[in-house]
This record gives structure tokens, sequence and C-alpha cells, in this order.
């Protein structure tokens, strides 16, 4: 498999090697929360980490499914959770083969896509789709991460790998999505790049 093994990031977590943590959750999912436009549902939150999101969506009264690749960022979730006094499912899992029992609602999806290598995007968003009810919503931040030796040499750095807008629209198409018009929120990410958050329907 192409990219970056779950050792991998199983190292990071426990070398605290977690630049993208904020240690909170993103700004743009609390505005999407506090304006209403993201509302209590059965959701689901792919590769999170260290569970800020997911915290976050169950104090409001979401069912969530926190889903991850390592067994360090599970138990961080985990623990958070505890800590809160708050309960939610949280998975080890593959994204890319993982099931659900049953059609989420919609998908917080932050920081997986771009954690992925590119060869097994459409794969990733395939599953996504299959993953949602028809109408469900993925509310999603696109990493902005331009890199000299990608736009130039045609290289492919990461992670986080860039996920230029119009690839997206590629890997999301709209024969399966609804998009929005531009522009999109602009959100500041720590590691001096920025997101495009967007919700994406499911036709």
């Amino acid at each position: 498999m192409a990219g970056p093994t779950p050792e991998f990031w199983q190292q990071r977590f426990e070398n605290n090697e977690t630049g993208w943590d904020q240690g909170s959750p993103s700004p743009q999912l609390l505005a999407w929360l506090d304006s209403g436009e993201l509302h209590p549902c059965r959701i689901c939150v792919p590769g999170c980490g260290s569970g800020w999101e997911v915290a976050e969506l169950t104090k409001r009264a979401f069912e969530v499914t926190g889903i991850d690749y390592t067994s360090a960022a599970v138990e961080k979730t985990s623990e958070l959770l505890l800590r809160r006094t708050l309960r939610a499912e949280v998975i080890q899992a593959d994204v890319l083969s993982y099931q659900p029992k049953k059609h989420f609602d919609a998908i917080y999806e932050q920081t997986c896509l771009c954690a992925i290598h590119p060869d097994h995007w459409f794969q990733y968003a395939s599953q996504l789709r299959e993953w949602l009810k028809p109408g469900g919503s993925l509310w999603v931040l696109f990493m902005q991460m331009i890199r000299p030796a990608a736009s130039e040499q045609g290289l492919i750095v990461g992670p986080p790998f860039h996920c230029d807008i119009n690839a997206m629209r590629a890997l999301f198409p709209d024969s399966y999505w609804v998009w929005p018009k531009p522009p999109y929120a602009r959100v500041p990410h720590p590691n001096l790049a920025h997101e495009l958050g967007l919700q994406l329907v499911r036709r």
C-alpha cells in the first residue's frame, strides 16, 4: 500500500509529533454547530486522532462513531471521552475497508483525506459515499498545502497531501455530490497552511 503505514502514525503519536493537533475542535466545526447548519444526527469522524471533534459532537447530542488507523489515536480519543464523562463509539479500523452496520446521516472529514496517499483517494471517496445515506452530508475541510516540489516537479509530497480544489471536484464529482457555490470558508491551520471548508450532499 502506498503512503504512510499504521506504524508511521503510531510512532507520531507516541513521540508527540502531532503538529496538526490544535488541542481543541476545529473552529470551522464549531461555526457549523453554532450556526445550526450541522445539527444532531448519526455522524462519523474518520481519522479522529486525539478525539477533539468526537468529544465536541458527543457533547452536543450527536450519535458519534470515531475511526482511526492506530491504537494510540483510539486510546487518546477514548481517554478524552472518559475524562469528560461522554460516550461514543471509537473504532480502530482502516477507512479503506471499514463498513458500518448502518448508514450515517453525516460525516465530518478534516484530516483523514490529506493523510492518505493520493493513490487511494478514489477508494476513500467511494467509501465515504457508501457510508452515507442518500441526502446525507459530508462536512469537509480540504487541506491547502502547496509545496514547490509538487507544483514544480510533479512529486507527491506529504502527509499532509495538498487537496487541490479542482482535483476534489473530480474526486467528488457532481454526478454523485451536490456542491455549494464558492467561495468556501478559509480555515487557518497550525502548520501554516489552510483548509477550505464546505458541505457536500450525497445524491
